[in-house]
């Protein structure tokens, strides 16, 4: 029996519905009828199909223990398929590529030897045009030398000096260093679930929010003025917006998975206050304040 058959068996047998199950576990209601439809593929990701299907064996009072068992059983013989299609997919590509080239090759000897032809009639007409620029040079430099004699050397006008020494003042003044925009921790959280506390200090007047994923993760995004910016699932083949938040005082973020989310303010990355791979789900409450130049 499929594992979707399997919950969905129990838990018509407990007399229960997909939003009955939603409200318990917090699961969309989709990724549920995904589930029991046995269609993994829509769920975002090995990692939180595995949490999924826990959770919703765990109120229903079954054992997620064997049900994982079965999906990593059937996720296995899936991932042969896959790589068994790629390599023959690969050889195929490989062996069209390199008729493809062979085809190309008396074109490409064609065409490098005209190129060649070219570098040496181009060669020979520079080192032409050369010696005569040298002769034209030589008698230039005689006539110079000539009238250096005669004529005598000119003093430099005192007004020319001292725009001169104004000039070299001004460049010993030092200059103020422009301030950068940084993080600051205020709060390290504590707990499985950590709620860090930060500062972002910056000089522009716009705070700019973005991401870098190279997971799937979940983020909850909100501002003090009560905004909801995102809640959702971020994925690294998605389309990554960014969130202009310059007019909120602080914002608050819930991230599911932070070893897989870079989070950027003005494309200066925040540190996380805990190790990522300690704790994956975190919470954090950061502060906006601009600093006055």
């Amino acid at each position: 029996m499929e594992i979707g058959q399997i919950l969905k068996e129990e838990r018509e047998a407990k007399n229960l519905t997909l939003d009955d199950i939603q409200d318990m576990t917090k699961i969309q209601k989709r990724y549920l009828q995904a589930i029991e439809d046995n269609e993994f593929h829509r769920l975002p990701g090995r990692f939180y199909a595995r949490a999924f299907i826990k959770e919703y064996a765990l109120v229903l009072g079954l054992d997620p223990n064997t049900l994982l068992s079965y999906f990593d059983a059937e996720n296995v013989q899936q991932e042969e398929t896959v790589q068994y299609a790629n390599v023959r997919r690969s050889r195929r590509a490989t062996a069209a590529k390199s008729k493809s080239i062979l085809s190309f090759l008396p074109t490409v000897i064609v065409i490098v030897l005209i190129i060649s032809v070219l570098f040496i009639a181009w060669t020979l007409t520079q080192k032409a045009l050369t010696t005569d620029g040298d002769k034209v040079a030589q008698d230039n430099e005689s006539d110079q030398i000539i009238r250096d004699v005669d004529e005598p050397e000119r003093e430099t006008p005192i007004a020319e000096e001292e725009e001169e020494a104004e000039n070299s003042d001004d460049s010993l003044t030092p200059q103020e260093p422009a301030f950068e925009s940084e993080f600051n921790v205020l709060n390290v959280g504590e707990g499985t679930s950590p709620e860090s506390e930060l500062e972002f200090l910056h000089a522009e007047d716009e705070v700019v929010l973005s991401f870098d994923v190279s997971a799937d993760a979940y983020i909850s995004i909100v501002g003090s003025s009560g905004t909801r910016y995102f809640d959702g699932i971020l994925s690294p083949n998605a389309e990554i917006g960014t969130y202009d938040i310059s007019d909120e005082e602080n914002v608050y973020l819930n991230v599911g998975n932070t070893a897989g989310l870079t989070i950027k303010m003005n494309d200066v990355e925040m540190e996380y206050p805990v190790n990522p791979q300690d704790r994956v789900h975190q919470k954090f409450l950061i502060h906006l304040k601009k600093q006055e130049e």
